[in-house]
């Protein structure tokens, strides 16, 4: 493809009307640039839009490194320390959208999550940003300018940033777009797979659980020596719930998980002590108190022994320990990209700059996002590294 006389040229396109492409844009317009945003959909901001049950999970107030998978842990450090949290809350309530914190430093909007895309529709208006739907790039070549094709015609750029985001819910229109564009280039794209995803489980273990399906607990969850305490959901495909989304993302074929239903409980000690003050209370009576009655009548039919417990020998003591604290599953699978909420892999971090997300070998060229080798834990870590490495390109470009 050759620049027509006809195309039309921008100092940025952005490829990619999500959370971080329309932060860019808002940032990249506010400096004077002139910006144009494409995107393949026919609406901008889905992933945004179904966020939080519709309320929008937009950041966490304890935002760090830790929170962050990513093949080189010190990446996120930089964008992350000069676009924080408070400075997106900021940009919250100066368009006074109203929200709440929920447990663990998440925030959500009160009313809606179209509160949040109306406010960057808002600032990328401001800014004069040109925003083109259900238009998709056919043809991109790299290279000074930047030439590429979408239906309105050819489009040329100084700077081309890429913020098509991951492979999580291909119904919203997600693609692999920007991995695909990477390894065209020569570039290392870890391999991606599902994050933050429910596990599955198979055979006899699927058969002991699936009728728990519904039924919620707080347990912790470690999958290679990650742990998370928070609720483990039975489903009838499996298991779910914020704790196994959480370790979801650091699970791969073949690993274990191991779960601890009685995350509070020093078991041994407190039945050693329930023993001499409630002698003849059934197991299934104290399993039922801290697992809810049909759970603990499950365990007791297919891994413990209902006695009471002045009865329990030293190795049913045991299998109650090994049931209940370290109940381990081996997962078949997950859900798959169909309910994934991101994607884990990405493009290389080592490629890009950590200071404005631009592409070291190819001037010009950025990529922030999903589309990197960068994924949060749940509880609006993503949306927040969105928002940074939107703002850090968005300076730059």
């Amino acid at each position: 493809m050759n620049i027509s006389p006809k195309a039309r040229h921008f100092d940025v396109v952005i490829i990619g009307a999500g959370a971080s492409g329309l932060m860019c844009a808002a940032v990249a317009g506010a400096r004077g640039r002139r910006v144009l945003v494409l995107d393949h959909a026919n609406k901008v901001g889905k992933k945004i839009l179904m966020s939080g049950g519709g309320r929008c999970n937009f950041t966490n107030r304890h935002v760090g490194p830790d929170n962050y998978l990513c093949h080189n842990p010190h990446f996120v450090k930089s964008a992350l320390s000069r676009y924080t949290p408070a400075d997106f809350i900021a940009l919250v309530e100066r368009h006074r959208i109203a929200y709440h914190e929920r447990s663990h430093g998440q925030l959500f909007c009160d009313h809606s999550a179209k509160d949040i895309l109306r406010m960057l529709l808002d600032e990328c208006r401001a800014g004069g940003v040109r925003i083109e739907t259900r238009s998709p790039v056919s043809d991109l070549r790299i290279g000074e300018p930047h030439q590429l094709f979408c239906p309105q015609g050819p489009v040329s750029c100084e700077s081309l940033v890429i913020a098509t985001g991951g492979c999580s819910i291909p119904t919203l229109g997600a693609t692999d777009f920007g991995m695909a564009l990477a390894r065209s280039l020569g570039m290392t794209v870890h391999p991606p797979r599902p994050a933050l995803v429910p596990l599955t489980l198979s055979g006899r273990t699927l058969e002991r659980v699936r009728d728990l399906s519904g039924i919620a607990l707080e347990a912790r969850v470690t999958v290679a020596d990650h742990s998370f305490r928070e609720n483990l959901l039975f489903t009838h495909r499996g298991l779910s719930g914020p704790a196994v989304l959480q370790a979801s993302s650091y699970w791969e074929p073949g690993l274990p998980v191991e779960i601890d239903l009685l995350p509070e409980l020093d078991l041994a000690a407190h039945l050693q002590r329930l023993r001499r003050e409630r002698p003849k209370m059934a197991l299934k009576t104290w399993l039922g108190q801290h697992l809810t009655r049909r759970v603990a009548q499950r365990w007791c039919e297919c891994w413990v022994e209902d006695k009471p417990l002045e009865q329990l020998t030293t190795g049913d003591m045991d299998a109650v320990e090994a049931a209940c604290k370290r109940w381990t599953v081996w997962p078949s699978g997950t859900e798959g990209y169909r309910t994934a909420e991101v994607t884990v892999g990405g493009v290389d971090t080592e490629a890009l700059s950590s200071k404005t997300m631009a592409c070291r070998d190819q001037p010009g060229l950025y990529f922030i996002g999903e589309v990197m080798d960068v994924t949060g834990h749940l509880g609006g870590y993503n949306f927040q590294w969105a928002w940074s490495s939107g703002h850090a390109a968005g300076q730059c470009v």
